[in-house]
Order: structure tokens, then C-alpha cells, then sequence
């Protein structure tokens, strides 16, 4: 019985050393993560150093002062500029998005099938273009079905020419019931 039973595949890491490994695993992407983000700090401090030096405002004069706060806000200024021109530029791509996602749908539901004709196709043609080339034998299958004679027909049917009352009376009930089946054993033999 045992050969009958499916083979259980047994894990070849215990659950203990599993947590101990996913453990391991989430310190080491915390330290990664905390290494990353003192990289991009320190790149964010080398480009403030590099396009905003300290100010040194000692020893300026009250109009010297005027111009240097004159002159950091036409900088802010065509800085506010470039941001807002850069968040028109987002926002009217994101409505083009939006404009051609909606035709997209809408494309989608309005596909018009086209008007497909009917062409009469044989049997040969259908196993042509099925099999290939590998479809040599012609098929008719007319050829295939069985001749029947009328007169054939007509000995197995006797036609009654009494009265189909008495019939249905006859086959009614239990006693019809097991005429018909004696008749289909009869007939089966």
C-alpha cells in the first residue's frame, strides 16, 4: 500500500532556518535602503553646493543688499516660470492620454463586422485548405450513402386501414406497454 500512496516531497530548508533566512534577507534591504538614502542625500548636497553657494552678506551695503534680493527674486521668478510651463506641458499631455484611452475604448465597442458573403465551398475545398497538401483522396460523399429501394420501404411499414381509435385503446395501460415492448424484442431478435 505504500507504493500506492503519492510521494510526499519533504522541504529541504526547516521552517526555523527559513525565518531565519527572510530575516536576514529584510535587514540586508533596510541597510540597503538606508545606504541609498544617504547617497541621494549627499548628491542632493553637491548640486545645492554647486547652483546655490552660500550667501556671504557681510560688509554689503543696505543697496547692495536691494540688489542681491532683487536679483534672487528674478532667478525665483524664472524658475517659477519654467515650473509652471513644465506642469501646463504634464497636465495637457495627461488630458491627451485620457482623450486617447477614451477613443481607444470607444473604437473597441464600435467595431462594425464586415458583410460576409456566403460562398458555397465543397468538401474537397474545406479538406484542401484544412490539410494542404497532404489532402490527395476526393470525397463524395453521396457516393458514401446507402441506396434505399421505395419498395423496400414500404414491405417493412404494412399499412393498417383500421381504425387508429382502436389502436391507441389497445396500447393504453400496462397491457399496450408490454405489447410494445414484446414487439421491440421481437423485432430485435
Amino acid at each position: 500500500t505504500d507504493n500506492l500512496l503519492p510521494m510526499q516531497r519533504k522541504s529541504k530548508i526547516s521552517a526555523s532556518r527559513k525565518l531565519m533566512l527572510k530575516s536576514l534577507m529584510v535587514a540586508k534591504a533596510k541597510e540597503e535602503l538606508e545606504q541609498e538614502i544617504l547617497v541621494k542625500e549627499e548628491e542632493k548636497q553637491k548640486y545645492l553646493a554647486e547652483k546655490a553657494p552660500p550667501l556671504n552678506t557681510g560688509g554689503f551695503s543696505l543697496a547692495q543688499l536691494q540688489d542681491l534680493c532683487r536679483e534672487l527674486h528674478a532667478k525665483i521668478d524664472v524658475v517659477d516660470e519654467e515650473r509652471y510651463d513644465i506642469e501646463a506641458k504634464v497636465m495637457l499631455n495627461t488630458r491627451e492620454i485620457k482623450d486617447l484611452n477614451i477613443k481607444v475604448l470607444d473604437l473597441r465597442g464600435k467595431f462594425k463586422r464586415p458583410n460576409l458573403r456566403r460562398v458555397r465551398v465543397s468538401a474537397d475545398a474545406i479538406l484542401r485548405s484544412l490539410l494542404g497538401s497532404k489532402h490527395k483522396v476526393s470525397m463524395d460523399l453521396r457516393a458514401n450513402l446507402k441506396s434505399v429501394k421505395k419498395e423496400d420501404t414500404e414491405k417493412k411499414r404494412p399499412v393498417e386501414d383500421s381504425d387508429w381509435r382502436k389502436n391507441v385503446e389497445a396500447m393504453s395501460g400496462m397491457e399496450g406497454r408490454k405489447k410494445m415492448f414484446d414487439a421491440a424484442k421481437g423485432s430485435a431478435q
